[in-house]
């Protein structure tokens, strides 16, 4: 799964994310035209032109290679609460970046890539680990807000973090992606209005 990240400026970053690139192109084309469970980390190594240990060098597993962009989805989803504009209120700010989110695994040519992790057991557990991962990644950065801890308590934000890490995966396989994510999130609102805190 590709998504835009910044280019690196310095000569060797912008090499390594080149061959990085390569890497995760050519392990998705292969995966696609044979099956996953037929091509191996040395198909994809020898087809893209590198060693072994360069492969596992950028990735830690044949599965990580085809969640390339997973780091880079996590980070966006803190980040939407980090440095989200002042005054911009949580929850509109994650409904943006899930917007976003699901409009990059919905464009042309993603379905063929979903079928995949869906038929594979092995593609389906590395994805529920992902979603584990992004899900305490974003419970810890709600967490830090200011004042969260007065208004809303840690299980209330746990379940926020969960709430919005399901909706995209939820989304993305509706008619209406976006419609969805909307739907979610109204009702994602809705009980994170209901969890608040009564003033002490």
């Amino acid at each position: 799964m590709t998504a835009a990240v910044p280019t690196p400026t310095g000569r060797r970053e912008r090499k390594k994310a080149a061959t990085r690139r390569r890497i995760a192109d050519t392990a998705l084309r292969l995966f696609m035209e044979h099956g996953y469970e037929a091509v191996g980390i040395r198909d994809v190594a020898a087809e893209a032109d590198v060693a072994v240990t360069t492969l596992f060098s950028h990735f830690a597993s044949k599965e990580a290679l085809v969640f390339d962009q997973e780091e880079d989805f996590e980070r966006r989803l803190t980040l939407a609460v980090t440095d989200r504009a002042p005054g911009e209120p949580l929850l509109a700010a994650l409904r943006r970046e899930v917007h976003a989110l699901v409009r990059h695994c919905t464009g042309d040519g993603a379905a063929p890539l979903w079928r995949m992790i869906d038929e594979s057991p092995a593609l389906r557990t590395y994805e529920q680990a992902m979603k584990l991962r992004y899900a305490r990644s974003l419970t810890a950065a709600v967490l830090a807000e200011p004042g969260m801890s007065r208004s809303r308590s840690e299980t209330a934000c746990r379940a926020l973090a969960w709430f919005v890490v399901d909706a995209q995966w939820l989304a993305r396989g509706t008619a209406d992606p976006q419609a969805a994510v909307d739907e979610l999130f109204d009702m994602i609102e809705a009980a994170w209005q209901a969890a608040a805190e009564p003033p002490a």
